[in-house]
């Protein structure tokens, strides 16, 4: 038997970490780790340190290179569900390989894994090949740093609030009726596609890490220093994550 567990780790800050998430790690036989190639190294160092901090002595630690998506793929879907099967086989691998007589397995993921992270699902597909059950330990989201970061409230009273993507956003724009948008996996500042007229943006990058940067103002006339801003800060750092939420004023 596999107990795995998904362990939120929030949005980079090692001070995220809830005592139930360190709880599980100690209690871990093996974590892994994903690498994500050269410009993203930092995230596993992140991963590394948070590790070397609070895993028990005997616990192995992994690194192990993730499947990269086809992001060429003409179905996008079909792309991203034969990216999420190769991911399934290459944790597979490690586990045959580092568990093969069962134990406690965890990933440290981003946030929350279970806001825009497809950990559980690609743990699904695992049930398949041997017995599994999965735990997951909530973290603080990119959401819940975003707000904190700016000191300001999620909603408005009594109102509602969307969630979605940049592809979404810009495919489709502006999502149901809801005056307070959140925009998650944005790679391409979707929200230049919409009418910036009476929507107010409060952006955030790195939101919890040291590198963190904060923008807010109308979109009309703050959306062009966003764009600047992002571009330069990923070029600097090889990667970058970030966040925003629009609102009707």
């Amino acid at each position: 038997m596999i107990e795995l567990s998904l362990i939120g780790i929030g949005t980079g800050n090692p001070r995220h970490l809830t005592l139930q998430a360190i709880d599980a790690m100690r209690s871990a036989d093996l974590i892994l780790i994903p690498l994500k190639g050269a410009q993203k190294d930092d995230l596993a160092g992140l991963r590394r340190r948070i590790c070397a901090d609070h895993c028990a002595p005997d616990c192995q630690v992994i690194e192990f290179p993730l499947p990269v998506r086809d992001a060429s793929h003409a179905d996008y879907r079909q792309g991203v569900d034969d990216w999420h099967d190769a991911i399934a086989q290459a944790w597979l691998g490690q586990i045959r390989q580092y568990l093969p007589k069962g134990g406690k397995l965890a990933f440290l993921i981003w946030g929350d894994p279970s806001l825009y992270d497809s950990t559980l699902r690609i743990a699904e597909r695992l049930t398949a090949h041997l017995p599994l059950q999965t735990q997951v330990i909530p973290g603080i989201t990119a959401i819940q740093a975003l707000c904190a970061a700016h000191a300001i409230p999620l909603n408005t009273i009594g109102a509602p609030v969307q969630i979605t993507t940049g592809r979404n956003l810009r495919d489709h724009g502006w999502p149901g009726e809801s005056d307070s948008v959140v925009v998650m996996l944005d790679g391409s500042c979707s929200f230049q596609t919409l009418p910036p007229k009476d929507l107010y943006i409060w952006w955030g990058g790195f939101v919890g890490m040291p590198e963190q940067i904060l923008l807010k103002g109308p979109l009309a006339e703050i959306g062009s220093r966003i764009i600047e801003t992002r571009a330069q800060a990923r070029a600097a750092h090889g990667w970058i994550m970030d966040i925003y939420l629009l609102r009707r004023v």
